[in-house]
């Protein structure tokens, strides 16, 4: 396991605050309190840990199949349906979305290699991630990639708590399916719009992994 770049300052910071926390909490408390000296070291260690978790980059087998698509990100999968997309394909396609809670690793991989045709950042309001308008409201950033399969729009949505979306794609980019593309800080959600008749490979409420589990195949 490694820990991503977006987490290096972030860290950085909270394991400086730590320190300073109970370097002071045990000078003013081990004496006279040393139960509450010892509670805050034990929750802020805790908060600690969580932060350099959130961070983490597991090792994984990564699934390579061009006739799949792959999940981009890990999570529960919380809505599939038909919708009518009005951001760039303006007609029927099949959303599938990636619910991430503050637990799950949020690297966001590409679902599939391809060439990046359209990129775009739309600011937006801060809704829970499960919120039905989420996908249209929400800050988010999405990406569509085409290759000789088909084309594809997924994009990263903030939620409650998600305050900074990373996207490192361009328009013009060759990406590669699997490769991270994004990154987005505490609480999101991924949606994926796939061609009407996509053959899909997960239900709703299955626990998915980013880059392992196969989220729908080419017919």
């Amino acid at each position: 396991m490694t820990v991503h770049r977006e987490g290096f300052q972030t860290i950085g910071i909270t394991a400086l605050i730590f320190g300073i926390l109970n370097v002071t909490s045990f000078y003013f408390l081990s004496e006279c309190c040393p139960w509450l000296a010892l509670i805050i070291f034990l929750v802020s260690l805790f908060f600690l840990l969580f932060i350099i978790s959130f961070f983490r980059i597991p090792n994984r087998v990564l699934t390579i199949d061009d006739n799949k698509i792959i999940c981009p990100a890990d999570g529960k999968v919380v809505v599939i349906e038909e919708t009518i997309d009005v951001e760039y394909f303006k007609d029927k396609r099949i959303q599938v979305s990636i619910f991430m809670s503050p637990a799950n690793v949020h690297v966001n991989r590409n679902p599939m290699s391809g060439n990046v045709i359209y990129n775009q950042y739309h600011k937006g309001k801060y809704l829970v991630a499960w919120h039905p308008k989420s996908s249209t409201e929400n800050e988010r950033w999405s990406v569509v990639v085409e290759n000789n399969h088909g084309t594809i729009l997924y994009k990263q949505i903030a939620g409650a708590l998600a305050k900074r979306i990373c996207n490192y794609t361009h328009v013009g980019e060759q990406v590669k399916q699997c490769n991270e593309y994004g990154f987005i800080k505490f609480g999101s959600r991924v949606d994926i719009l796939l061609p009407v008749g996509t053959k899909i490979n997960v239900q709703l409420n299955e626990v998915v992994k980013g880059g392992v589990t196969v989220l729908a195949s080419w017919s």
